[in-house]
């Protein structure tokens, strides 16, 4: 992909991996350091054309269309990338094929620059692969949260993957993707199977850090739990998410009286420190399995992410602490 410049005009052409973006979308990721609203002024003042004639910043490119985007500042960009070179970590790959990337992403690193973050996984990633011409994010997952994560290398799949993730659990569609979290949480949970549905909404804190509460009028939000395992203190259980909201096993799960052990927003902060003492440092929060259609041939995709070895030590050693008293040996 060609980068912006301070000194000269850039004239490059679309290609089938950018068919179908906003003009907006595409220059605010090629112009990266330059404030969006002087992107949005370029445009609307006449200096970016497509095909030689003016566009509004909601055309969509189309593949072959030549894009000229004047000089800009650009140095932030340089600083990033120098700040991103000291982020070097070992992300395994699960899965990996001509259209679609599954990684096992660990716990403590965002996924996206951005929000406070200049650097994410996905960053590290293209930079570990400078060959790859296109990888984007199908999805997210929490800084804190570690494990299965999936890439489009086309933009193909990764529409079809938006829209799969749309869909959710809908019924009858055939094409909704079924994920599996981990979650060990305080407290003794005595349903072995629950659905809980309660509504999610958004609001900002006065340091303008994002939070989420259940409240009426927020967007509908669907979580199954599964009781795996009990002890005398915590209860690990497997959740299913039936839509993706923000933080939505965090929240419900708090909201219910059974935080997440190490969970450090909506927590029992108390107890986090105390557990940190313990050998839990992290939040206990895994994706570990995906079922989905393949986006390009429509055959079932199972990917899986074993129990991180940290994870897994603090459930030995609360084992050996504590009697079990449901489910099957972790």
């Amino acid at each position: 992909m060609v980068e912006v410049g301070k000194n000269s005009v850039i004239r490059t052409v679309i290609t089938e991996n950018e068919h179908g973006q906003r003009l907006d979308n595409l220059l605010l990721k090629r112009c990266k350091g330059v404030p969006k609203s002087h992107v949005y002024s370029i445009v609307r003042s006449g200096q970016v054309r497509v095909n030689g004639r003016r566009a509004d910043v909601s055309y969509r490119l189309q593949a072959g269309d030549v894009l000229r985007i004047p000089p800009l500042r650009v140095a932030s960009v340089e600083q990033e990338m120098v700040a991103g070179a000291g982020l070097q970590v070992h992300v395994p790959i699960v899965y990996e094929d001509e259209g679609l990337l599954v990684v096992d992403k660990p716990a403590g690193i965002a996924v996206h620059g951005g929000s406070g973050e200049s650097y994410g996984l996905v960053e590290a990633l293209r930079r570990q692969r400078p060959e790859a011409r296109f990888l984007e994010l199908a999805h997210r997952l929490d800084r804190e949260t570690s494990g299965i994560l999936l890439l489009g290398k086309k933009r193909s799949v990764l529409l079809a993957l938006h829209q799969m993730f749309r869909e959710g659990g809908l019924a009858g569609s055939g094409r909704s993707a079924d994920k599996r979290y981990l979650v060990l949480v305080c407290g003794r949970w005595m349903e072995p199977l629950r659905s809980v549905r309660l509504p999610l909404l958004k609001y900002l804190l006065a340091s303008g850090e994002r939070r989420v509460r259940v409240a009426d009028e927020g967007k509908a939000a669907h979580t199954v739990f599964r009781l795996l395992a009990r002890w005398q203190r915590f209860s690990l259980l497997e959740a299913e998410l039936k839509t993706g909201r923000t933080h939505q096993i965090r929240v419900h799960l708090a909201h219910l009286g059974y935080p997440i052990a190490g969970d450090e927003k909506y927590g029992d902060f108390g107890l986090n420190r105390a557990l940190a003492k313990e050998g839990l440092k992290r939040m206990f929060l895994h994706a570990s399995r995906m079922r989905l259609p393949h986006p390009l041939e429509g055959r079932e995709l199972v990917v899986e992410a074993a129990m991180p070895a940290a994870l897994k030590a603090f459930v030995d050693g609360l084992s050996a602490k504590e009697k079990q008293d449901y489910g099957k040996t972790v």
